[in-house]
């Protein structure tokens, strides 16, 4: 059976494996035997193993160097370059998020191979699904040249189990001068809440225009944590300085397809429903009934989210004791 490499990516805090490298691994099979490659510093992998090996990782490659960590995304790229020379694997899957994609544009340049990004689906032929143009289209592509290169979106496929040998082999790593022209001089790791990973959690609740204020937002705070989802922001919400940034989601922020989506107070714009209409089931709360995020919600409420959202997590919360 081919063999098929996926980019492990693990959480900064804790050297813990991804759930978008789990998503990655558990696609990756449809295209051959899985092997994961884990990049990184000295002891790296220590924690990583065991989580590859249960969702279906046969060997677990680990090329661990200070110089990895030292230097800003190409070293990874070198690595999996040399692994592509080296195993000639079916293809390469890595998570999409934004060191994932740029790890994945290196290295189609370096292998010469085709490259498709933010795929959803991967079949066993090779063929892979994409959502483009805003959300509008969806399209099929096949890469024929080179060794094929994919970056999943995230929540995309559910992480299923499939216990593999997961037998660790090392790595050397050789790093070209080209790979240390950007040197990473500080590293400050991000204080989270105990929310999930915006891009990874099943359940996302954002909040729009319609919040009128950054002090509002505690209502769709209050909403997320009764679900123990993630919170969102409209462009809108974020240029208004209601929430920060990094919370954006839409076509010029984050990319998410939960299992929920809760839109409060958000009109539901194109560069909106970009970046979350592939969720699966999506619910809309807006006081105007002729707003375009009807148009693409399963259920929605007509009212005031200043009422409907208090509600609501009473409610939850009542149910869940």
């Amino acid at each position: 059976m081919a063999e098929v490499l996926v980019l492990v990516e693990l959480n900064p805090a804790d050297g813990t494996v991804r759930k978008g490298t789990l998503e990655a691994l558990t696609a990756a099979r449809a295209l051959g035997e899985v092997s994961a490659v884990v990049a990184g510093g000295p002891g790296v992998a220590a924690g990583a193993r065991d989580a590859l090996a249960e969702y279906g990782a046969s060997k677990v490659y680990v090329a661990e160097s200070p110089e990895i960590d030292e230097y800003l995304v190409a070293p990874k790229a070198e690595v999996l370059a040399q692994l592509v020379a080296q195993v000639s694997p079916a293809a390469v899957v890595i998570p999409s998020s934004p060191e994932g994609r740029e790890v994945a544009g290196r290295l189609a340049l370096k292998t010469g191979s085709g490259f498709l990004t933010d795929v959803t689906e991967i079949a066993a032929d090779g063929t892979a699904t994409q959502v483009v143009f805003a959300g509008a289209q969806i399209v099929h592509s096949k890469v024929t040249t080179g060794t094929p290169i994919y970056t999943l979106r995230g929540n995309s496929v559910a992480p299923e189990p499939a216990p593999a040998a997961g037998e660790q082999v090392p790595v050397e790593v050789t790093l070209s001068e080209q790979a240390k022209l950007t040197r990473v001089v500080d590293k400050v790791v991000e204080q989270k809440s105990n929310r999930p990973e915006l891009t990874e959690a099943a359940i996302v609740v954002s909040g729009g225009r319609g919040v009128a204020s950054a002090e509002n937002f505690s209502i769709i705070e209050g909403l997320a944590d009764s679900l123990g989802a993630a919170v969102g922001a409209s462009r809108a919400a974020v240029d208004s300085g209601f929430y920060p940034h990094s919370f954006q989601v839409g076509q010029t922020g984050k990319t998410v397809s939960p299992q929920l989506y809760i839109a409060v107070g958000i009109s539901g714009a194109i560069q909106h429903r970009a970046g979350m209409q592939t969720s699966k089931t999506i619910v809309a709360v807006n006081k105007d009934p002729e707003a375009p995020i009807f148009e693409l919600a399963d259920f929605g409420v007509v009212g005031d989210l200043f009422q409907v959202a208090p509600q609501a997590t009473e409610l939850i919360r009542a149910r869940r004791g």
